[in-house]
């Protein structure tokens, strides 16, 4: 009997004003487990990085997809992060050296696989698999903006991880938009237009 392989797939960062939406995808071992697998916004920065280095040596396989700002405002953040989440599953197949038989995605819609895919509602509550691809996704995008941060520190990346805050809007006020900025959401734009005129 073969053994069949399930990922789960979620994303970080469809909110952000700023920088790539990330997906992850992870093929549990069952064989491995991990504890304390659990949605990735109800744990603490520190408790993410643990369970993330434990999912990279634990999982039978893993994988991370993006779409850039770029994408994100040619195709729109739907789109985009259905990008993501197929580039995240691609990356995994690599990894695994095969497709898996099945992905289990976070939400209510699955983006065109060739591999049979379930959207789950809630599933990074709901499903193992679902629970640590949030986390690989969180801690992948967190560590992008810190990196961001350093290159931009006027805008409080390390704060608010680009998130919509007053302390955000405020630096996109003074600042107009950096590079990383999504032209399409409308506070950027907003901001975009005030430093034009």
């Amino acid at each position: 009997m073969s053994i069949i392989w399930v990922c789960g797939v979620d994303e970080a960062g469809r909110g952000p004003l700023v920088g790539a939406v990330v997906a992850g995808a992870v093929v549990l071992d069952p064989n491995n487990p991990i504890e304390g697998l659990k949605d990735s916004k109800k744990l603490t920065a520190a408790r993410r990085e643990y369970l993330y280095e434990q999912i990279m040596e634990k999982a039978k396989a893993w994988g991370v997809g993006e779409a850039s700002p770029t994408e994100i405002d040619e195709i729109n953040i739907l789109q985009a992060t259905m990008l993501a989440m197929r580039r995240a599953i691609e990356d995994l197949a690599t990894r695994l050296g095969a497709w898996p038989d099945k992905a289990l995605i976070d939400g209510n819609r699955c983006p065109e696989l060739p591999i049979a895919a379930e959207a789950i509602i809630k599933g990074d509550t709901k499903e193992p698999a679902i629970s640590a691809a949030s986390i690989v996704a969180k801690v992948t995008r967190d560590r992008q903006m810190m990196s961001l941060h350093e290159r931009h520190p006027e805008y409080g990346f390390a704060q608010h991880m680009g998130y919509p805050t007053e302390a955000h809007f405020a630096a996109l006020k003074q600042y107009g938009a950096c590079d990383q900025h999504r032209r399409c959401f409308s506070p950027v734009r907003k901001a975009l237009e005030s430093v034009a005129s």
